[in-house]
């Protein structure tokens, strides 16, 4: 079965990397405005009612004018929204397939909201400790996510790769989102089951891709005072055979190189690897992953593939 697929937003970042991963798949077809009609209503509308899937990969705004292009009636045409603008709207189901349940709920929507990519690193790593009750909910979260600057979309990366020698002051990482109000904070917030949103402080570095999400605990703080043994125990039985989630032997053992851990070995794939280290008194989780991969376009397709039956790593590396 060929299954008909409309990228709105195909010139984006994510729009890009969704389009070359489909590339090749016989069950796919992409469907193409003709870039002289792109900007009418009447012919995205058409477009968006012929497609089995939509991808939307747009601002905001521009998400939810698209989402009211669906005809009446239309129960067949399936949504997947890269954008924040329905990632915690209670009628969209959230893209994020290891959580307990979530499978069967993307399975079974007709609107998925794909996760951010900061966001992505924060929830593997802190949801499962909050259900099973080694983290408070009220616990005083931080969090420190570096990702490559391929994450600030067309701008940025010409920003970095199309002005020669960089300006000294791109040439370190640079925190940004100072106002504390970056906008992945609700998912990281409701999707935890956190009672408040982290302190949470984004880098971006002068590299392409690639991604760093940390979160550090104070066992002290913590119920019974449980060391990091307890809390990688805790994260392997929350993924135990989850493909696109690995826990990596406590301590880095496997995945840290000559006492660094680099933030691009899992790029090009769609794989997440979980780390936790520490003692007695601070523990520290670090999540590694491509942000446009498992923190973009492969979870897209990854939702894709399993809204439409088919093997949930189709087209996806590992």
């Amino acid at each position: 079965m060929t299954f008909k697929v409309f990228i709105d937003g195909r010139h984006g970042t994510t729009g890009l990397k969704i389009d070359e991963r489909l590339a090749g798949r016989a069950d796919i077809e992409v469907l193409t405005i003709p870039d002289d009609q792109r900007k009418d209503p009447r012919v995205k509308a058409e477009f968006i009612n012929r497609a089995d899937i939509v991808f939307l990969c747009l601002p905001d705004a521009a998400s939810r004018e698209s989402v009211a292009l669906l005809a009446p009636g239309n129960t067949r045409t399936r949504f997947l929204d890269a954008s924040t603008a329905h990632r915690t709207n209670p009628d969209w189901v959230y893209g994020l397939p290891e959580l307990p349940g979530q499978r069967e709920r993307i399975r079974h929507s007709q609107r998925i909201a794909v996760p951010g990519c900061h966001a992505t690193g924060f929830i593997l790593q802190v949801a499962p400790l909050i259900a099973a009750g080694i983290v408070p909910a009220d616990y005083p979260l931080t969090c420190t996510s570096l990702t490559g600057y391929s994450g600030g979309g067309k701008e940025m990366i010409a920003d970095y790769e199309t002005q020669g020698a960089l300006p000294d002051h791109m040439l370190s990482p640079r925190i940004y989102a100072l106002g504390l109000a970056h906008k992945h904070l609700p998912e990281m917030k409701a999707l935890t089951g956190a009672a408040h949103a982290p302190v949470f402080s984004p880098v971006v570095g002068p590299f392409a891709q690639g991604m760093l999400v940390s979160v550090p605990l104070l066992p002290r703080l913590l119920p019974g005072q449980p060391g990091p043994e307890v809390v990688h125990a805790a994260l392997s039985a929350a993924y135990a055979g989850e493909a696109c989630v690995k826990v990596m032997p406590l301590g880095g053992s496997e995945g840290v190189e000559a006492g660094f851990l680099p933030a691009t070995r899992c790029n090009d794939t769609n794989r997440a690897e979980l780390f936790v280290f520490g003692h007695g008194e601070q523990i520290l989780l670090v999540a590694r992953f491509d942000n446009l991969g498992k923190g973009a376009s492969g979870a897209a397709i990854q939702c894709m593939n399993i809204a439409l039956g088919c093997d949930e790593l189709t087209g996806l590396a590992i």
